[in-house]
């Protein structure tokens, strides 16, 4: 069995050829450099990218694969949630594939594309705890199968990610700002400015970084006379230190309420043994090592896509594509790009003709 998948829900633009035996026979990434200019993702930008490079990114990774279209059995492509021109663009043209090839068109929420995607590097079974923590979205839920999930916990304002982001761009450290934050912080004292933990306090898993990325940006304007941002006042030092502050107090926000939700786990699914984090905030070392010392405190294993998968990809595509094409949950032509899409809205529905209706 193999599943083409394509990628287009933000900035980058993907596609992989994965196998039933997780084999990834070929892959092809184009990430966009027009937005580093404006500091974040500009839609409209992102949409005529997605359209100028994604008949190429398919064919570079046919020809990696050393495949034809004609061996693939499925065609899958990321149908929501993302911003939707580009998310548009990556539909339609697996829809043009899989009418022209008369192949089966699977829509995949991008959303359940992290969350299985470390299934294709580890042997995880479900159900599993994920934390699904990127620049859109932060979750803490329950893998019970494809298409089940049940969440246990949300970013009531920014992802963290997206705080990330911010921070960074306040500190004039550029776009993507996490890669940025991890290297500086390694050179930072994450003891000198006290922060906030947001919601520590609550009863439940839900999470909260407005009030951590405010925090420090009262830092940052302390250094101008005028109350401004301005990142060229402040020494690299200092702003080392804020990196590393930030980064080690958001960790521990994530760790905080994860560790209510594996209690929670542990006594409602006695069955599950991993803990598995995703997305693109994942790829953070500082982060993976702190929940695996959680995950070992409760006995759990710890499991996280390889780094180069944290981030948008067309193998999580492909990957989700064909766990949902081997239980038959196939989509009709006339499948409408959504948007916004929730994890709970994934379930498997009885297949009709053609499939599934979304």
């Amino acid at each position: 069995m193999i599943v083409l998948g394509i990628e287009s829900s933000c900035d980058d633009t993907g596609a992989a050829v994965v196998t039933e035996q997780k084999e990834i026979l070929g892959e092809a990434l184009q990430s966009q450099e027009e937005h580093k200019q404006y500091g974040g993702v500009v839609p409209e930008i992102a949409a005529r990218a997605h359209l100028e490079h994604v008949d190429d990114i398919v064919s570079a990774c046919l020809q990696r694969a050393h495949i034809s279209l004609q061996d693939v059995d499925a065609v899958a492509a990321s149908a929501g949630p993302g911003l939707i021109g580009g998310v548009v663009v990556g539909v339609m043209t697996a829809k043009a594939i899989a009418l022209a090839l008369n192949k089966p068109f699977v829509a995949v929420n991008h959303l359940e594309g992290h969350a299985l995607c470390a299934r294709i590097a580890h042997d995880i079974e479900f159900p599993y705890l994920l934390l699904l923590v990127s620049g859109g979205h932060c979750q803490i839920l329950v893998v019970k199968n494809v298409g089940e999930y049940q969440r246990l916990g949300t970013t009531i304002d920014d992802a963290a990610g997206e705080a990330f982001d911010k921070v960074a761009k306040m500190l004039g450290l550029g776009y993507p700002g996490g890669p940025m934050i991890e290297k500086l912080a390694a050179l930072g004292d994450n003891s000198r400015f006290s922060l906030p933990h947001p919601l520590s306090g609550s009863n439940d898993c839900n999470l909260s970084f407005s009030g951590l990325k405010t925090a420090v940006r009262k830092i940052i304007s302390s250094y101008s006379p005028d109350g401004e941002i301005d990142s060229t006042l402040l020494p690299q030092q200092d702003i080392a230190d804020i990196c590393a502050c930030f980064q080690t107090t958001a960790t521990q926000c994530l760790t905080q309420k994860l560790e209510r939700a594996i209690r929670y786990f542990k006594q409602n699914y006695p069955q599950g043994q991993h803990v598995v984090v995703s997305g693109g905030v994942a790829a953070n070392t500082y982060l993976r090592g702190k929940l695996k010392e959680l995950a070992d405190k409760y006995d759990l294993e710890f499991a996280a896509p390889p780094i180069r998968f944290c981030t948008d990809n067309g193998v999580m595509v492909a990957w989700a594509g064909l766990e949902r094409y081997r239980l038959g949950l196939t989509n009709e032509l006339d499948f409408k790009p959504r948007p916004r899409w929730p994890l709970d809205e994934t379930a498997p529905k009885a297949a009709g003709a053609g499939g599934v209706k979304a």
